[in-house]
């Protein structure tokens, strides 16, 4: 604990010397106003200093023709004001300790009107939602890449690994030209589009891929489209880089593009045993970009989160890994109306897992612990393909094709061994888990006149899996829960085949009845045809099958599905808030069948949505959103025999569920001042659930019997999160925090009890952004987590100290690390853990050479495990999951 307050101490000492070096000022404010006196709105003030180490300033004049710019005591600049139409007028000035108020009145240029000759092209030109940067009048031509271009351009941040902030928010899409580049993740083209490349720079907020639903379609994403020099409109990017390091440790890893405006052509390969993934979940949903808009729901989201494929993507923790990786890009301009493009990843890796956990087994009359030890050998085999077609030929009409194929061939072979007092029992588990799934995508945009427009989409997908599980052990396990039959090995066997054919289509139209209201309907339908078999065995010693079909195991179920809907929005304007209240009228049939046993099923339901949008300028904004949702059973809560889960646990559904119904609301608001260098967020949603699924269980030591009810008691979700950044010269103090809280009650050996969660987190940093000096980022997290079940009140919390550095020195190196200090305390298992782990690089290239050098070494202090605790309806966990021990890396790179 002593060294946990002195890193707090030497933070808090960083900041408070910090602000006091470089939080003075001088402000220079004024007006801009034609020769007539009229004010100008949206002028251009541009303070260029004459210093190197200085940041280029930048206001715009508000309607009232005024301005703000902040600039650094004890600095020449050189302030233009231009407006088009104007002659642009220049002044230099160096700032003292007192502010400096500066009109400007500014004279017509008729010559800048002519449209055969312009003479004046303004640095920055700004209108509703777009911002335009001319790039050449920030740069020096000392620049490479295009990350270095944009973080002279004012308002734009690039973090370490490449995201774009533009006045505080991030960029979501990137586009060459006004066509995707690539997947359009912002990183790759930051890090990899060459500066002197770059003619201006313009910034979209409120982007939609197609034009004329912009407006009409509601839309947080910002795009940022790079505009090339006429020239430099074809060029071959990438680099290669092989190592290799102590233990074995290897690495080839090619990354190569080819950019036209007609072609584009990317691979990238990867063979390394060091952990390194070159393929992530987050990698997954930019290729993904958004496939079918019919599927952007939490709903689906969290079903991909959760599936065989996201965890092996997720998961990041290994004592051995070896990847094989490879992706293939392509995309083909036909004609001016037609694009063609695809991709291909194939991934081939073994990885070998382990934790260890402290189980607390609560909310029973007979409290205890268990230790429980897994370790895990897997073999993930993936192939992923995609092709799209986009057809645009005109304005007023977009067509768009998407073919997604995804194939997986997964198999683990486990060992878990679980010490409690009343089992002692090593179990081996292996599985096999072969899966198709292949995707169909149509949308369909056309302006049918000046008042209404009309979309359609639909979308098709077929889901094919066959997983096999195997559990051996040499004691019985779940008695009374199985029929196992007496044997010297216990060999347990699962089938299962689930099958699924999904179609969805919604037809909707947009009224524009005039600027100010709109109405908006649409119709549609999401059917689901489901087949789920399952057959749980005893293989026997003697060749025999000892079938738990007598016990009421075994499904062999169907499950049919049809939602028709209707819904109407109506979109209106009142000042500077938009509001759109919604209802959605839902009819839903399903049938469901146990072998020979149907029953059919309907429901109708009135579904109300309200989003209101408040603007009180570009960089100001409000948003709340309201809905009330309803989601039904997936067919493996449905099902109603018996199913093995785990070694330890049963499940049986129920084919009487019906859906889930839960209040959602969410208010967000957000502020940018760029005069101030201040970003501020402030987010908070709560949820409630009025009728909900529960799972209801019988424990019996760590061994469980589950099954599912309908649940009418509310429960109830609240967060809260906000954060603040604020940028004094070179250097960004941030300061955000999260809060949540959940109630929701378990049924556990016929009682129930109401559980409530609480947890805080905060996280209090610095960065720097020197261009001559070590840049430095500072952060200390703070985590405090509650949970009380039952009248038992656990109690969790850690302290997190994290640096990190960069240098570049003697022209030619840039030297990095990032050191992390771990303080783990779970208080009610009188548990405390700290760990600490570091990681450092030296890279060396001269300047114009392509090759490179770097010694790289990860986990230098050989840290073995991570610490994190986790908790369910009676189960509290304390797991430490093992790690990679230290690896030290020589490699060469070479980049085109």
């Amino acid at each position: 604990m002593d060294q946990k307050k002195k890193w707090i101490r030497i933070l808090l000492f960083t900041i408070n010397f910090t602000l006091y070096g470089f939080a003075q000022q001088t402000l220079v404010q004024g007006k801009v106003t034609d020769s007539i006196q009229n004010p100008l709105p949206y002028a251009n003030i541009l303070a260029i200093p004459q210093a190197n180490d200085q940041d280029v300033k930048f206001a715009i004049s508000e309607n009232d023709g005024s301005y703000k710019l902040g600039l650094v005591k004890n600095q020449t600049y050189e302030i233009t004001v231009s407006y088009l139409g104007y002659k642009p007028q220049t002044l230099t000035i160096t700032t003292a300790d007192q502010d400096v108020i500066k009109n400007f009145t500014l004279k017509e240029n008729p010559d800048q009107l002519d449209e055969v000759i312009i003479k004046y092209t303004p640095p920055i030109t700004v209108k509703k939602d777009t911002i335009t940067y001319d790039v050449t009048k920030f740069v020096t031509g000392e620049e490479r890449k295009l990350r270095d271009a944009l973080k002279k351009l004012p308002g734009v941040e690039v973090d370490r690994e490449g995201n774009v902030m533009v006045n505080g928010k991030k960029v979501t899409k990137v586009l060459v030209e006004n066509k995707p580049f690539f997947t359009g993740d912002s990183k790759l083209a930051v890090n990899n589009i060459p500066a002197d490349a770059v003619a201006k720079v313009e910034i979209l907020d409120n982007y939609n891929e197609v034009a004329m639903l912009k407006g009409l379609q509601d839309s947080e994403d910002m795009a940022m489209n790079i505009l090339l020099k006429e020239d430099k409109k074809k060029f071959v990017f990438g680099d290669v880089e092989v190592g290799a390091g102590i233990e074995d440790r290897y690495l080839v890893h090619p990354n190569l593009f080819y950019y036209s405006p007609k072609t584009n052509l990317n691979f990238i390969g990867d063979l390394n045993n060091q952990g390194i993934k070159s393929f992530s979940f987050n990698d997954y949903l930019e290729f993904e970009g958004g496939f079918g808009k019919l599927l952007d729901d939490a709903g689906s989201y969290f079903s991909l989160f959760n599936s065989d494929f996201a965890q092996y993507l997720n998961n990041q923790d290994f004592t051995d890994n070896m990847n094989q990786f490879g992706a293939l890009n392509v995309r083909q301009s036909v004609s001016n109306h037609t694009d063609i493009s695809g991709y291909l990843i194939t991934s081939n890796s073994k990885t070998q897992t382990a934790s260890s956990a402290l189980n607390s087994y609560q909310n029973i009359d007979d409290p205890f612990n268990e230790n429980r030890t897994v370790a895990n050998n897997l073999n993930n085999f993936f192939t992923i393909g995609k092709i799209t077609v986009d057809y645009d030929p005109s304005y007023k009409e977009d067509f768009a094709y998407n073919a997604f194929v995804k194939v997986t061939n997964n198999d683990s072979n486990g060992l878990l061994n679980t010490v409690s007092p009343n089992q002692n029992n090593t179990i081996q588990t292996l599985t096999d888990v072969v899966a198709l799934n292949l995707k169909q995508n149509i949308t369909y945009s056309r302006k049918l006149s000046k008042a209404h427009t009309a979309t359609l989409e639909t979308t098709y997908n077929f889901q094919n899996d066959k997983p096999i599980t195997e559990w051996l052990t040499n004691q019985q396990i779940l008695q009374g829960l199985i029929p196992l039959e007496d044997d010297t090995l216990f060999n347990i066997l699962q089938t299962k085949k689930s099958r699924s054919h999904n179609f969805s289509a919604i037809l909707k139209d947009y009224w524009v009845i005039n600027n100010f209201n709109h109405l908006y309907t649409s119709f549609g339908i999401n059917t689901s045809f489901n087949d789920f078999f399952t057959e749980d065995v005893q293989l026997l010693s003697d060749d025999g099958i000892n079938n738990f079909n007598s016990a009421g195991f075994g499904n062999d179920f169907g499950y049919h599905f049809i939602d028709t809907y209707l819904g109407l929005e109506y979109k209106f304007q009142v000042g500077i808030a938009t509001f759109k209240p919604a209802l959605f009228y839902h009819g839903y049939l399903w049938r469901t069948q146990q072998f020979e046993t149907a029953e059919t099923f309907t429901k109708n339901l009135f579904l109300p949505q309200f989003t209101t949008k408040v603007e009180f300028n570009n960089s100001e904004k409000l948003n709340f959103r309201y809905r009330l949702n309803a989601r039904f059973p997936g067919i493996n809560q449905l099902a109603n025999n018996f199913i093995l889960s785990n070694f330890n646990s049963v499940f049986r559904g129920d084919n009487q569920l019906e859906n889930q119904l839960y209040h959602t609301a969410s208010l967000s608001y957000y502020k940018f001042s760029l005069f101030r260098n201040l970003n501020f967020n402030l987010n908070t949603s709560f949820n409630k659930r009025v009728q909900n699924i529960k799972t209801v269980s019988e424990l019996n030591g760590i061994e469980s019997f589950n099954t599912s009810i309908m649940f009418d008691q509310p429960e109830h979700n609240w967060t809260v999160s906000g954060g603040v950044s604020k940028k004094i010269n070179k250097i960004r103090y941030n300061l955000s925090s999260r809060f949540s809280y959940n109630d929701f009650f378990q049924i556990l050996n016929n009682e129930t009890d109401l559980n409530i969660s609480k947890s805080i987190s905060s996280t209090i940093g610095i960065e720097t952004s020197f261009k001559n000096h070590p840049n430095l980022e500072i952060n200390y997290t703070k985590d405090f987590s509650n949970y009380q079940a039952s009248g038992i009140n656990n109690e969790f919390d850690n302290d997190r100290f994290e640096v990190i550095l960069e240098y570049d020195f003697l022209k030619d190196f840039i030297f990095k690390a990032d050191y992390t200090y771990d303080n783990y305390n779970n208080k009610s298992q009188a548990i405390n853990n700290t760990f600490d782990t570091a990681n450092a690089s030296l890279f060396y290239q001269i300047e114009d050479s392509p090759w490179g050098f770097e010694v790289n070494a990860t986990n230098i202090f050989d840290v073995r495990f991570k610490q994190q605790n986790s908790f369910n309806a009676f189960v509290i966990s304390d797991t430490r999951t093992f790690i990679l021990p230290r690896i030290v890396m020589f490699k060469l790179s070479y980049k085109l």
